[in-house]
């Protein structure tokens, strides 16, 4: 079975994430009327299951850590299409809440379990792309999510369109039978012999797997985790967790989930009337957003996380300093053009960069005694992040008008920008085991030979 056919199949878990989180945008334009919804519960219906996701990221890390990686993407996958079975049949509002709340804990599982099973399963030199199969699976599941809800928005079919991220689920779930556990998993609870057949089966039969054994071996010894770096609370761990924290963090205050929420909301205070023509707009927004993701694929192992990152920060800024000027020209087609285009823009930028490189580095830059955990914190960020940004950005959009909250995220993208040119460093090319080593020497204060154009850590 080929490297890329099993990451692609356990991308599937992006598929859960990205169809949910892009579905909903074009659901709520009928549930507001189908449950008679004020803009608080608009946002609550929103946000019960960004608070799901953080609960499900919340113990997704020690049951990987206990059961291993592969049987809890399973289980993740199942809850969450018990959850679009359940919003799906809601007769009340009081099940669409029940319905979404089980949808997120299984989001949120297979949002920080996809990234890690990835990472731990990918050869260091291609270990950018495949692990951004992921975000690729993210944004083409928000791409047929905006589809399915076009398709569906003449017929106000919302119930279908909640109830087809199932399918998505059930793929995932059939296919993670079929493949292996992570080698580093099985090895650090001493089934070398199980490590060893599973990354031949994931190397291929007649390549040589010594060499990545006696890295695992090396890394995964007793007296490796009990290095100091291997507790959270160690200057080498608690770098990559502010890194971590620090960028999931900014993934979402700098406003992408606004843009995949409420997007076709944005296109009709733009001028576009119809729920039809929003969602329309919004579908090409998911596609850009595809586009540009493969474009990440493409160069991460090529230019570095580094590079990706930090122009796509710029353009991100850039990009809703215009969206806040179309909202600032009044009424016309000028208006309408200028927020296409400046969105358009914005999504392309977050495609690039922070959307895939976010996953990719807290996959990457955890020691792996520490991994789960810190990915479980990490992705715990992000969602609660998400689920303020979700809550707030309705009423913002009241105070402050549309043009004062996008200047808002556009402030917070350039922090970001700040942020990650000081603290994040370069990993293209190095082993899970290198990575390690690198925060070990930056904690002691001494650079790294394989990091360049990277400031100094304090």
């Amino acid at each position: 079975m080929h490297i890329a056919f099993i990451a692609a199949t356990a991308a599937l878990g992006g598929l859960l994430f990205g169809y949910d989180t892009g579905v909903i945008s074009g659901a709520l334009l009928f549930l507001r009327t189908a449950f008679h919804l004020s803009p608080l519960m608009l946002g609550v219906v929103t946000s019960v299951a960004l608070g799901g996701a953080a609960f499900g990221a919340a113990f997704a890390g020690r049951l990987a850590d206990r059961f291993g990686r592969r049987p809890i993407l399973l289980v993740t996958s199942m809850i969450f299409v018990a959850g679009a079975a359940v919003s799906a049949l809601a007769p009340e509002l009081a099940a669409l809440l029940a319905g979404r709340l089980l949808v997120g804990v299984g989001i949120g599982g297979a949002s920080m379990l996809t990234p890690l099973y990835l990472a731990e399963i990918a050869p260091a030199r291609e270990r950018g792309a495949l692990v951004s199969f992921n975000q690729l699976a993210v944004t083409l599941g928000i791409l047929g999510s905006y589809l399915i809800g076009y398709a569906l928005a003449s017929a106000g079919a919302w119930r279908w369109m909640l109830g087809l991220g199932g399918v998505p689920g059930i793929v995932l779930a059939i296919g993670m039978l079929f493949l292996p556990e992570t080698p580093r998993w099985l090895a650090g609870h001493g089934r070398t012999t199980q490590a060893r057949a599973a990354l031949l089966q994931l190397r291929g039969h007649g390549v040589d797997i010594e060499a990545e054994m006696a890295l695992l071996r090396d890394d995964l010894t007793p007296k490796a985790q009990v290095r100091p770096e291997s507790h959270l609370g160690h200057a080498a761990a608690r770098l990559p967790m502010i890194v971590g924290i620090g960028l999931a963090i900014f993934q979402q205050v700098t406003g992408i989930n606004t843009v995949i929420y409420f997007a076709p909301t944005i296109f009709q205070a733009a001028g576009l009337s119809s729920a039809s023509a929003a969602i329309l707009a919004t579908a090409g927004i998911g596609v850009i957003n595809v586009i540009m993701t493969m474009v990440a694929i493409w160069l991460v192992d090529r230019l570095g996380r580094r590079a990706l990152l930090l122009s796509g920060l710029g353009g991100m800024g850039i990009s809703l300093c215009l969206l806040a000027a179309g909202f600032l020209l009044g009424t016309g087609p000028a208006r309408g053009y200028l927020t296409a285009a400046s969105l358009a823009a914005y999504i392309g930028c977050f495609a690039i960069g922070l959307g895939p490189v976010f996953w990719l580095l807290i996959s990457e830059i955890f020691p792996m005694a520490i991994r789960a955990r810190g990915m479980s914190a990490a992705t715990i960020a992000n969602w609660l992040a998400n689920l303020v940004v979700a809550l707030t950005f309705l009423d913002l959009a009241d105070l402050m008008g549309h043009a004062g909250v996008f200047l808002l995220y556009a402030a917070l993208t350039f922090a970001g920008l700040v942020f990650a040119y000081v603290l994040v460093p370069e990993t293209k090319g190095l082993s899970l085991e290198a990575v390690q080593a690198l925060w070990a020497r930056r904690a002691k204060g001494e650079p790294h030979p394989a990091v360049r154009h990277t400031a100094a850590m304090p």
